[in-house]
């Protein structure tokens, strides 16, 4: 089993260290994780700095690619939190960095935290997640520097309300933008713990996905603590062989690994 989206306290919001997160892993039986810390540039929240020493964090994480190498694989991964404005300093991250994956997430909208549900205020529900896919798919059109895209209907997360319209036509051209340029998804298991009834993207938009002609897609907990890592694996795999899907995805070097998920169930 592999877990494609975990955070350590290289990322503000994760008090748990790199070490305790790999240990755990090792005890859950998975296989190869990769860390995707927080990197938001103009996060707008001042008590909160979603950025981090990267020469540590790589020297950490070499630390323990050797320290448990044969027990499990670890990859260096990167989630970074897009606005339309600042995508010229993810390009210089990426030019000056290396990562075996990139999380391409919009975690702001009309530079507002979603977490604190302002892009609601002033706007009915469909408004406000018309502004977030539009916003989307700027960045993405403007920005080509990733592997997947993280939770891509986040929004619905944070809305008091359900939106009655599923904005697949949005989602549809966001994903025939990303499809041909050989990138994916991820499905993000962490919508359940945060109170909705699916994970992240809900399995209408896996299907829209698909229909689309998408094949790559990774699996992430999204864990910030050590008994979230593989949440509802099983549950989610047997989900996407079931919409026809046949593998998960995996990344090294930023190159997509595939494997079977008959195999894996």
């Amino acid at each position: 089993m592999f877990d494609f989206h975990m955070h350590s306290d290289f990322s503000a919001d994760c008090n748990v260290s790199m070490e305790e997160m790999v240990v755990g892993s090792i005890n859950k039986g998975l296989k190869e994780i990769c860390f995707t810390e927080h990197i938001d540039y103009e996060y707008p929240d001042d008590s909160i700095i979603f950025e981090f020493d990267l020469k540590e964090y790589a020297d950490e994480l070499t630390r323990l690619q050797e320290k448990y190498e044969g027990k499990i694989c670890i990859q260096k991964g990167i989630e970074i939190g897009v606005q339309p404005h600042i995508l010229h300093k993810y390009e210089k991250l990426v030019d000056d960095e290396t990562f075996d994956f990139i999380i391409c997430s919009m975690h702001t909208t009309d530079k507002k935290s979603l977490h604190y549900k302002e892009i609601f205020e002033g706007r009915t529900v469909e408004e406000a997640y018309q502004l977030y896919y539009d916003e989307l798919l700027a960045c993405i059109k403007n920005f080509k520097r990733f592997n997947v895209l993280g939770h891509v209907d986040l929004v619905k997360r944070y809305s008091d309300e359900p939106s009655s319209n599923l904005f697949h036509e949005e989602l549809a051209t966001i994903f025939k933008e990303i499809i041909p340029e050989g990138k994916g998804i991820e499905l993000n298991t962490s919508g359940v713990r945060y109170g909705l009834s699916h994970a992240m993207p809900s399995d209408d938009v896996l299907k829209l996905y698909k229909q689309c002609g998408g094949e790559i897609i990774t699996l992430g907990s999204d864990a910030h603590r050590v008994s979230e890592l593989a949440f509802q694996f099983r549950e989610s795999l047997e989900l996407l062989q079931s919409i026809g899907f046949d593998y998960i995805t995996t990344f090294e070097k930023q190159e997509p690994v595939f494997h079977s998920i008959k195999q894996l169930l």
